[in-house]
């Protein structure tokens, strides 16, 4: 996630436990989301997969959110 901003990442991720707690839970939602689109599920459920989905670009604004915080606030 976010790749553009991995140092920035790996710092938050060390010095903010809420950004961690938001990364950690978007990287378990993709696995989730991948495993079910590769079919590695009984339960394949497309409205539950697009609800992860939502899910997860959420935690992704939000972990950019604190980003650009950190960068602006570290120029």
């Amino acid at each position: 996630m976010l790749q553009e901003y991995s140092d920035i990442v790996a710092k938050l991720n060390q010095e903010n436990p809420h950004f961690a707690k938001i990364f950690e839970k978007h990287e378990e939602l993709h696995k989730e989301i991948e495993k079910a689109e590769a079919g590695d599920t009984d339960q394949f459920d497309p409205i539950l997969i697009e609800k992860q989905k939502k899910k997860k670009l959420k935690l992704k604004d939000e972990a950019y959110a604190l980003i650009m915080e950190y960068k602006n606030k570290n120029k």
